[in-house]
């Protein structure tokens, strides 16, 4: 790990209340403060992809080819840019919560400054063009070019707002590392119900209604809104005592330490997004029904995602704390309550997901046979697949970006990735729940390897 910067800044007295730790803690003490902060972590990142989740239903009332044109960019979008920030921001879940910990608050502001500089580098180049010509890459994976095209345009305008999920991304953990978990959380509770009006006017209005385009419009504007009511909280609320202003020389040095945790946490993460979204692409192939139904799988199956990945925010943040102060004794028991975390979510997202099934597919769609084949992705018709509602838990509470990236590298590659292009290109009747059980059979294999490595 990086070594602490700035040296001159050494007065506990900035971090007033963030050192007031019992010196003696136990497993129930540690879960009821962990549980203080899960709330509003897992509404604010689900709230975060209800953005997401509201521009389809938006499309879904314009007609099925609006529909599959904002699933499709959603998708794109979500592999390209949110999997990619989620994954380079999860660095400073250890950065400056350790910074934070040992009493470091401008540093804090540093680690926030330099990572977001760095997604910000990669957003310009290489990503901002690829997402601007991306009807010449969607052309070579789907079969249809004017879906290709309209999907482009859409990304075109989603690219406006990329800078907005960036910041967000890289302000959640500013915050979090402060002890101050809903700060996210009321940020979107004001952008939601204004992604909400945004859509009537923009999509729905019959005269002001833009179409699919103009939804990519209200999300781009929305994404910006986020970020900057998330910055209108630090100014007039809490959380600017970690912030030193803009310090442009330390922002651009010392990016090989972060590096080497940012991108292991952007293959886990892509990893783990692939998993969902890579068959919405396959599933273009199959007709508008197989698209539908895949797309309602993807979208409930990241935000079921939410809640195990903010749960592993909320334990990193707080053994990053301990490693920071330093008190190793108190990290190693929360590294162990991860444990028993992951089992419990993965209890509650196996229950929510096979009893709901039916209630959330509708949620989406009047169409039975849509509803018939989305339940079935939902649910998870074989039992692999309910396995993996547990193992998939187990390795979002995981948290070790190193091991996990050696992990979902080579697997995902012998894995994940065959098991779909088979079914798409070879299959006459392909089913969309088949397409998951060799992933999910990897996913299973990651949570047991995981296992002998943390011992």
């Amino acid at each position: 790990m990086e070594a602490l910067l700035d040296n001159s800044d050494t007065s506990y007295g900035a971090l007033e209340g963030a050192m007031d730790e019992p010196r003696k803690t136990s497993q129930k003490s540690e879960l009821m403060f962990i549980a203080k902060s899960l709330g509003p972590l897992i509404i604010t990142f689900i709230l975060q992809f209800l953005l997401q989740t509201i521009t389809m239903f938006a499309c879904g009332h314009l007609g099925a080819e609006e529909l599959a044109v904002a699933s499709l960019a959603l998708c794109s979008f979500n592999i390209t840019a949110m999997a990619f920030y989620q994954g380079m921001s999860t660095c400073l879940d250890s950065f400056c919560s350790q910074a934070f910990g040992a009493g470091r608050p401008r540093l804090v502001g540093v680690y926030f400054q330099r990572c977001s500089l760095m997604m910000l580098t990669f957003t310009v180049f290489p990503m901002f063009p690829m997402w601007w010509f991306s009807g010449a890459i969607l052309k070579l994976l789907v079969p249809s070019e004017d879906l290709a095209m309209l999907c482009q345009a859409f990304m075109r305008l989603l690219a406006l707002g990329a800078p907005g999920v960036l910041f967000f991304e890289a302000g959640k953990r500013f915050f979090q590392a402060q002890h101050i978990f809903n700060a996210g959380t009321y940020a979107l509770a004001i952008t939601v119900p204004a992604h909400l009006i945004l859509n009537w006017l923009l999509v729905l209005h019959p005269t002001m209604g833009l179409g699919a385009l103009g939804a990519a419009s209200a999300l781009s504007v929305s994404n910006w809104i986020t970020c900057l009511v998330l910055l209108l909280y630090a100014v007039f609320i809490s959380g600017k005592q970690c912030w030193g202003g803009l310090e442009f020389r330390k922002m651009v040095v010392n990016w090989k330490p972060m590096l080497k945790l940012a991108l292991p946490g952007v293959i886990m993460v892509e990893a783990d997004y692939l998993a969902y979204e890579v068959m919405t692409i396959f599933a273009a192939a199959f007709g508008s029904t197989a698209l539908a139904a895949q797309s309602i799988g993807s979208n409930v199956g990241t935000i079921v995602f939410q809640i195990p990945f903010a749960v592993s925010i909320a334990l990193s943040t707080r053994i990053g704390h301990f490693v920071g102060v330093p008190d190793i004794s108190k990290a190693r028991l929360v590294s162990k309550l991860s444990l028993m975390l992951g089992v419990a979510m993965g209890v509650f997202n196996f229950t929510l997901l096979s009893t709901g099934r039916y209630i959330l597919a509708r949620l989406y769609t009047n169409d039975k046979d849509v509803i018939g084949i989305a339940s079935n992705y939902i649910g998870g018709s074989q039992p692999i697949l309910r396995l993996y509602e547990h193992c998939g838990c187990w390795n979002s509470t995981g948290t070790r970006q190193t091991e996990d990236r050696l992990l979902h590298q080579h697997g995902g590659l012998l894995y994940n990735c065959p098991p779909v292009g088979i079914r798409a290109c070879l299959c006459r009747r392909p089913r969309g729940v088949r397409t998951l059980v060799g992933a999910r059979v990897w996913d299973c294999c990651i949570s047991f390897g995981r296992s002998v490595l943390r011992n």
